[in-house]
């Protein structure tokens, strides 16, 4: 009867793409994949998901993770981030030792510093067990509009209330590699788009970028359109993955280092190798991680293959040992 039980359990997830098992991050795997199901559904839509706020305390317990505030210089407002500092950083004999930190930038839209943030059991599993380097993650929260500047509505400057406030902030409130050889950035989703236009904005502040699974189409329509995403949905002409990457090939220095992950199961794959092509074509050397069978989804990413991306930047970021 238990073996019958377990073979139609097994059945079950096979026919999702994938056997689950009933651990934690697996769940949440299952559950981003069901809400992402949702948001291509709604993909489109003029109309925000939830209500934006600033700051979204933490639901949940996680080890190494806690949610912090800091006040916004441009809005004098509160900003929300969560942070997961690994074992190595509490210890005693690690009192002076400082760490290469990775901003994660959230999916979806709008989004929240805890969007996220479950990544974090994983990147601990893998951290505890040798898999991967301590290094300290910081979950952003991108604003009203994810990782965009928005400056005709009040208090939306998503990109730069990160780079310009929470950064600084991070590097003055923990023990930070606080430079360009110690700081790394990745998303998935809106935060792979996001982690694309920043780090060609900025190649000066990041050593390591690994964006995943973005949605290279829209950006190209918007680089088409002179920033126009929809009729209700305007930025500013010039600022999308298109654009930053041929200004970025114009100079490209300081040499950026760039792993594109993306599952071959999700909706932004053929989009993602389009951009690749687009990136040879500009002759941008990038890494790429192509997840098979995964949907779109930066857990089942992250199980399948999170030792890679954080080995990626282990790699590339001084101080990751």
């Amino acid at each position: 009867m238990l073996n019958r039980i377990c073979d139609q359990r097994l059945l079950m997830f096979s026919f999702v793409g994938f056997a689950l098992t009933l651990s934690g991050p697996t769940l949440f795997a299952q559950q981003e994949i069901a809400q992402q199901k949702v948001a291509q559904q709604k993909k489109g839509a003029s109309k925000p998901e939830a209500a934006f706020q600033w700051v979204n305390p933490l639901k949940s317990r996680l080890a190494g993770v806690q949610h912090a505030t800091f006040n916004s210089p441009s809005m004098n407002l509160d900003v929300g981030y969560c942070i997961y500092l690994p074992s190595e950083y509490s210890k005693p004999e690690s009192a002076d030792r400082r760490f290469p930190v990775v901003y994660y930038l959230h999916g979806g839209r709008p989004g929240s510093e805890t969007k996220s943030v479950k990544l974090a059991s994983q990147i601990h599993q893998y951290i505890e067990a040798g898999d991967a380097v301590a290094m300290i993650y910081v979950f952003v929260n991108g604003g009203p509009v994810s990782h965009y500047n928005m400056p005709e509505q009040p208090n939306a400057m998503g990109e730069d209330v990160f780079v310009k406030e929470l950064i600084p902030h991070i590097d003055a409130t923990y023990r930070t590699i606080a430079s360009r050889e110690g700081r790394g950035l990745e998303g998935f989703s809106q935060g792979g788009r996001g982690t694309t236009r920043i780090m060609f904005r900025y190649p000066e502040l990041f050593g390591s970028a690994a964006p995943g699974g973005a949605g290279h189409e829209t950006e190209k329509r918007i680089s088409e359109s002179n920033g126009r995403e929809s009729e209700n949905l305007v930025f500013q002409p010039g600022h999308n993955t298109y654009d930053r990457a041929r200004e970025y090939a114009k100079n490209p220095t300081p040499a950026l280092p760039i792993l594109i992950h993306v599952g071959t199961k999700g909706f932004n794959y053929q989009n993602n190798l389009a951009y690749m092509e687009f990136l040879d074509s500009l002759k941008i050397p990038y890494q790429k991680l192509i997840v098979k069978d995964a949907p779109h989804s930066a857990a089942v990413i992250y199980e399948k293959n999170g030792r890679d991306i954080m080995k990626f930047h282990a790699q590339n970021l001084n101080g990751a040992k």
